[in-house]
């Protein structure tokens, strides 16, 4: 049965109810990208919706009181959401009841329509308070502000937000619209008082440090569930792990000068977010505890009933494995003499920089260690080119200066994670110069580098975050923007409309 309506207007105030005091746990995810199946990290795997389904099944049978809500990015990341564009995810959300779902920007990734039929399945709301849908007919009936969900007889109310930026980083189209960020939010919950709702948590798109910027400027909200920045907060220090950023949770006082906890889970359901939360008769947060963001690893079973549901799903992606999806005719080696840039490497970088191009990205790096395998002339499959891009690694595009350009090319060179750029853009290197002097007339986008200057560049997100030992670019200062784009879904967009595939502009790296 339901347990949640869309908000109602301002006149319901009359019918509010008085609060009682209550103990709830809140469970929640983010940014699962389409994930349904374990991540290998370092040999081991993390995540899988069915290792999901045990926690949420075990929270349910000792906790009586439970909250799960989405930090939004469900679509987009593997073959699944090739496949089935987030039916699949749909199917698994329905089935552990979810409460409510943040809409992030690559929900759009495919047009308002996949979202509108994915919001139409979904047994939960899809939040977005900032987004004006009512030009869009296949979203303004199925997407929300707001909505109240009712736990061990409290109304809780839920607000959404999605990130500011997702008319330039996704594909919305011209029917869907932006409201103010705080406006929109700050509206939403007054509107919920109104009707003698005081629960009110936020479920956001917008990241970690735009969540807390928000909540300084905001009445009236307890607690958020954020998205979109993939950032791990109290996780630990495991192998492959990136550190932990932040607290899990996170305090921040609002405009009220109360303290409110912000949460997210790093990505890909590796990581599971739990907290209780007790709220006293006037309906104020007073209290959190048991605060663990849960490690998803293989001490937690996997769920018989979803994972019977992984492998129904799985069948026809088997097949997609081997399906033809364009062809080279020449072939593209993974080395090529003298060391200098690998056709294969040459089309990988493209990928990536005409999967970023709309995020205003002037030039990507693959590096050497990005680049698993090579292709025989002939047809091309789904299954060649995700043993060439197995990792799932994601597209980071990094504000970075000619001079950390520079550097990182320069320190690729020494630790044996090479920078091969895309087409219109080239280096010289000396490897028998000292460390510092052995890159040289270094082109961006056809131009000489201008060391002051600063350029969006496109990484995958090991490179970005200081794998194969690049420093200068985990120490870059400048805005990074991660896309959530996987490297393997860029590669197949390029493929197709490229067929034959040839790697253009060739030796983009001159060895001297």
């Amino acid at each position: 049965m339901r347990r949640w309506v869309v908000a109602l207007s301002l006149f319901a105030s009359s019918l509010a109810l008085a609060d009682k005091p209550i103990t709830i746990t809140l469970l929640h995810s983010n940014d699962l990208h389409a994930h349904i199946e374990a991540t290998k990290i370092k040999g081991q795997g993390y995540g899988s919706y069915a290792r999901q389904a045990t926690i949420i099944k075990r929270a349910r049978a000792t906790e009586p009181n439970v909250l799960l809500l989405n930090g939004g990015d469900t679509f987009q990341g593997t073959l699944f959401f090739n496949t089935y564009e987030g039916l699949a995810d749909v199917a698994f959300m329905n089935a552990v009841h979810y409460d409510a779902m943040a809409v992030g920007n690559h929900e759009f990734d495919r047009g308002p329509k996949p979202l509108g039929t994915f919001a139409s399945m979904a047994n939960f709301p899809l939040l977005s308070s900032n987004l004006d849908l009512t030009g869009e007919p296949a979203l303004k009936d199925t997407i929300h502000d707001s909505a109240v969900v009712t736990i061990g007889g409290e109304r809780f109310g839920i607000v959404g937000a999605t990130t500011p930026t997702v008319l330039n980083i996704s594909s919305p189209g011209p029917t869907v619209k932006l409201k103010d960020l705080h406006d929109s939010v700050q509206s939403s919950i007054n509107a919920l008082q109104a009707q003698g709702i005081h629960k009110i948590l936020l479920v956001t798109h917008i990241g970690y440090d735009e969540d807390q910027a928000l909540v300084k400027t905001l009445h009236g909200v307890c607690f958020v569930v954020g998205g979109h920045s993939h950032t791990p907060l109290g996780t630990p220090d495991l192998p492959g792990w990136p550190k932990s950023q932040g607290q899990y949770p996170t305090i921040v006082k609002n405009a009220d000068g109360i303290d409110v906890p912000i949460v997210q889970v790093w990505e890909w359901g590796k990581v599971f977010g739990h907290i209780t939360l007790e709220f006293d008769a006037k309906g104020h947060l007073k209290k959190w505890s048991n605060a663990k963001p849960i490690v998803m690893d293989s001490s937690i079973p996997e769920d018989k009933d979803v994972a019977s549901m992984v492998a129904a799903f799985k069948r026809p992606i088997t097949a997609l494995e081997g399906q033809p999806i364009g062809q080279t005719s020449t072939g593209l080696s993974k080395e090529a003499p003298g060391g200098s840039d690998s056709p294969m490497a040459d089309v990988i970088a493209d990928a990536m920089q005409s999967a970023t191009a709309k995020s205003g990205s002037q030039v990507a790096f693959i590096n050497s260690g990005g680049v698993r395998g090579a292709l025989e002339p002939g047809k091309i499959t789904y299954g060649q080119l995700i043993s060439i891009e197995p990792f799932g690694n994601t597209l980071v595009v990094l504000d970075l200066t000619g001079e950390e350009i520079k550097g990182a090319i320069e320190e690729g060179i020494g630790t044996g994670g090479s920078l091969t750029p895309s087409k219109g853009s080239s280096y010289s290197m000396d490897r028998s110069k000292p460390a510092g002097a052995r890159v040289s007339d270094i082109k961006i986008d056809g131009q000489s580098l201008d060391l002051a200057k600063t350029y969006k560049v496109t990484l995958l997100n090991f490179t970005a975050n200081g794998g194969d030992a690049h420093n200068v670019l985990k120490a870059a200062k400048g805005a990074r923007l991660e896309t959530g784009l996987i490297d393997l879904d860029a590669l197949i967009d390029y493929v197709k409309p490229h067929t034959p595939v040839k790697a253009e502009s060739p030796n983009r790296v001159h060895v001297q």
